[in-house]
Parts: C-alpha cells; sequence; structure tokens
C-alpha cells in the first residue's frame, strides 16, 4: 500500500517551515482508494517568492484548518503504507517536523520517485519533476500546488512499477523509517549551526577532527552529511557526536582555511591531500618571431615554461585560453587555434590585427599579451584581495606579497589596510604554495571579490 504525497510550505529557515497545503492520495497499486486534500494554516507569514510560485497567500489561508485539526486524519491515511514523493527526504522531514511540534513521533517508509527515476529512466537531462512529467508526455495542471503535484506524481509512480518487472529496485530503494531522517541528535546538532559561510569540523566522541569542510551554507551542508546513504557515509554519520564551525564570510577566505587545516589536521573521512591540487596550466613563451606565444600543457610537461596559471584539466585551460585570445585580439595562428601558414581567421574579421602575417609590430601585440599575463597571475604582485567579513561592517584581507598567499584577517576600518604595519598585525599567518595560488587565482577567475588593491613594493 502506498501514499502518494506532496507538500507545500511557507519557505524560510530550515526546520522551521510550515505547510500551507497538503495533498494525500492512497494508492493499492492499481487504484486511488483514499484521498485527503487541504488548505493548511501555518499560523507563520509566507515568503513572498512562495506566495510567487505557488498562489498561495496568507488571505487564503485565515480559515484553514490548522495542522494540529489534520493531524489524525494524516496518521489514519498513511497508516501501513509507504509514504511516495518527488523528493521525499522534503516532504517526510516536513512532516515529521510538524509532528514533533506535536509532541508525536510520526514514522513512515518512504520511497523518492527521483531516485526511482534515476534509475529506472537513466540518461534524461532532468529529474525535476515539471521536466520529468513533461519528458514523459504525463499530463499535469496546477504545478506549485500540493493536489496538482501530487496527481503528476501519482501517474509518474504508475509508470514506474510498470517499469520495474522484477520489482527489484522498488525493494532496494524503499528506506527504514530512519534512513534520511535526522535523530535527534543530529538535529541538536543540526539547530545549532549557522545558515552561513565557513569551515566546519565534525568529532567523535573524543573530541578528535573526523572531518572538515567548507560551505556557503554550513546547515545546509551537515544535513546533507547526515541525510547520505553509501557505506562511508553512513560511517561519518555514525562516528559524529559533533560539530564545530567558524564562519568566515568569505568564500574565498573559506576554501584557503579549509586547504590549510586539512593539511595540518588530515581527518579520517577526508580523501587523502593529493599534492598539487591540478593537472594542467596555461604557459607563455616566445615564438620565434618575437610575439608572445600562450599554450596549455600538463603541469611539469616535457619542454614547457612559463607557467601563468594552473586548471583542474586541460579543457579549462583551453577554454581560457580562448577567451584571451577574443579579449585581448591575439592571434589565433600564434596560439595554437589555427593550423597553416599565413593570415588567420579572425584577421580577415579584424578581430587580430595581422601577428600571423607579420603585419601587427611585435611591441605593439606583446604590450596587449602583458595585459593578459597581468590580468592572469598573482606572480611578483603585491595585493590585498577584500572581500566579505563574518558581520555587517566587516571586511576580509587576504594579503598577497611577492606573488605569495601570506594569510587573511578582518577588518572594520580602511586605515587599517591602508596602512601595511596594522594590516600585517591583524593578518593570520599562513603557508602560501602552489595549492594556495591555484585556489586563489581560480577564484579569480570565475567569482567576484570585493576589492583587489595593489600594494606599493
Amino acid at each position: 500500500m502506498y501514499t502518494i504525497l506532496d507538500i507545500e510550505t511557507t519557505g524560510g529557515k530550515f526546520n522551521e517551515e510550515g505547510i500551507t497545503e497538503i495533498a494525500i492520495y492512497k494508492f493499492d497499486g492499481h487504484n486511488i482508494i483514499d484521498q485527503f486534500i487541504s488548505l493548511v494554516n501555518p499560523e507563520k507569514e509566507i515568503q513572498p517568492f512562495v506566495v510567487k510560485l505557488t498562489g498561495i497567500n496568507n488571505k487564503m489561508l485565515r480559515t484553514a484548518p490548522k495542522f494540529h485539526e489534520i493531524a489524525k486524519r494524516i496518521v489514519e491515511i498513511t497508516k501501513d503504507s509507504v509514504l511516495v514523493a518527488h523528493n521525499a527526504q522534503f516532504d517526510y522531514r516536513i512532516l515529521r517536523t510538524e509532528f514533533r511540534r506535536l509532541g508525536y513521533n510520526y514514522e513512515r517508509k518512504t520511497l523518492c520517485t527521483v531516485e526511482l527515476s534515476q534509475k529506472l529512466l537513466p540518461d534524461l537531462p532532468s529529474y525535476s519533476l515539471g521536466k520529468l512529467v513533461r519528458s514523459l508526455g504525463i499530463a499535469v495542471s496546477d504545478r506549485h500546488r500540493a493536489n496538482g503535484d501530487a496527481l503528476a506524481t501519482l501517474k509518474l509512480f504508475k509508470l514506474l512499477l510498470a517499469k520495474d518487472t522484477g520489482k527489484s529496485i522498488i525493494t532496494s530503494v524503499v528506506r527504514a523509517e530512519t534512513l534520511g531522517e535526522l535523530s535527534s541528535r543530529q538535529l541538536d546538532i543540526i539547530e545549532q549551526l549557522p545558515s552561513e559561510t565557513g569551515v566546519y569540523y565534525m568529532h567523535n566522541k573524543d573530541g578528535d577532527i573526523i572531518f572538515i569542510g567548507k560551505s556557503n551554507n554550513i546547515k545546509k551542508r551537515v544535513n546533507q552529511h547526515f541525510t547520505k546513504s553509501g557505506n562511508r557515509a553512513k560511517a561519518l554519520q555514525k562516528a559524529t557526536k559533533k560539530v564545530s564551525f567558524e564562519k568566515t564570510g568569505s568564500e574565498l577566505v573559506a576554501l584557503l582555511k579549509e586547504n590549510e587545516e586539512l593539511r595540518q589536521n588530515r581527518p579520517k573521512f577526508n580523501a587523502k591531500q593529493k599534492p598539487k591540487l591540478y593537472s594542467h596550466g596555461l604557459y607563455h613563451t616566445v615564438h620565434e618571431n618575437g610575439y608572445t606565444r600562450f599554450y596549455t600543457a600538463a603541469v611539469n610537461a616535457k619542454g614547457s615554461t612559463g607557467l601563468l596559471t594552473t586548471f583542474n584539466s586541460n579543457t579549462a585551460a583551453k577554454k581560457l585560453l580562448d577567451k584571451i585570445v577574443s579579449t585581448y585580439e591575439l592571434c589565433e595562428n600564434l596560439n595554437g587555434f589555427a593550423l597553416g601558414e599565413g593570415n588567420c581567421s579572425k584577421y580577415e574579421e579584424g578581430k587580430c590585427h595581422g601577428a600571423c602575417a607579420r603585419k601587427e609590430s611585435i611591441e605593439a601585440y606583446n604590450r596587449r599579451s602583458q595585459e593578459a599575463i597581468a590580468q592572469l597571475s598573482l606572480k611578483g604582485k603585491n595585493n590585498i584581495i577584500v572581500d566579505k567579513g563574518r558581520e555587517i561592517g566587516e571586511n576580509s584581507a587576504i594579503l598577497i606579497q611577492n606573488g605569495q598567499f601570506k594569510g587573511f584577517g578582518y577588518y572594520n576600518l580602511n586605515h587599517q589596510i591602508n596602512n601595511i604595519h596594522i594590516l600585517e598585525s591583524l593578518i593570520t599567518p599562513m603557508k602560501g604554495d602552489v595549492n594556495t595560488t591555484h585556489i586563489i587565482e581560480s577564484f579569480l577567475r570565475k567569482k567576484k571579490v570585493l576589492q583587489v588593491i595593489d600594494l606599493k613594493k
């Protein structure tokens, strides 16, 4: 016996959401034998983005029953059945939370149609409910309303039941009552964590650090650790008795701090750190004609000189090379994007100034190349990278001296970073190496920081 479930909520902080609408269909594998659909007064405001998404507003819910008034009906209709939902972990957590507020321990087995679809319908571009049912030709109405989504999930589930001829997958995916749901101890841990950027530390019963991670939302990431499946994840869940954290404000600071902490602590459940976090590089050399030439290669490849910056793959390196050739109007022939003698294709389009045919002066061409080099690499630079702080009015500062990462700190007033002696006293010294350079350069290529300040030598 199955109960197909969909819930709409107020949105808001983790484990503080309220139910605004619920739809349940009891399904015996062939027919619907019972159903329950109701708006619910959550006794709290709905987040504006949720109102826009669902069309459910606070006025609609003023006369709706409160959860405690429908709780008994939910218990009865879902009794002796498996809860089926699209992203079942979410709906089950919300239900468990509401019942917990009433002092009732609500437990059911669950089945997730996202996981089942991934197993039975592999290689689809998306497993979101809307895109999935459209790709399967399943008619759906009232998207983002509980009844519409519950009916769509029911139709999807019927299709999946038909495809699972051996019944082996359903048997393996049905979860035990507590799998994917937090224990009381884990809930206590989660409630103490911030939904902010920083580094977190998972400890065993002796207080030893057994895992270190960084996240832009510490609470959400630790919750993911606690609900993951797999032998290693279960072992970490069982061993974790406490989680501590340090807020950083800046994602870049979090990356650098995580790298340093992993190097020093080598926690049991983290993957072994590689000596180098990168595999490929972007290099520059001087062409036989005197023009600067850029190329990509594996790090430490024979004959490679003039390393500028590093990447996790040759594909990523080539993508950046293509970008700088276009941005700085450099020659495709010189930089390996075209073969043959004479003018490159970009010359005819006016995007190459003719270095391929020696029609541009070496000095003018190399001047643009040097601008690209200065933009890409920390080499020889003396900078302060300014980014978000841990609280309002505070900023983080990452110190680069002669191209090397020296540490980071926090400040509130601009005069603190304009005076190098005060700045150095605020900085927590850290060891800079090829990996910290890779982290910083990679981050600056992809994301923005508040400011990069050049320091005088």
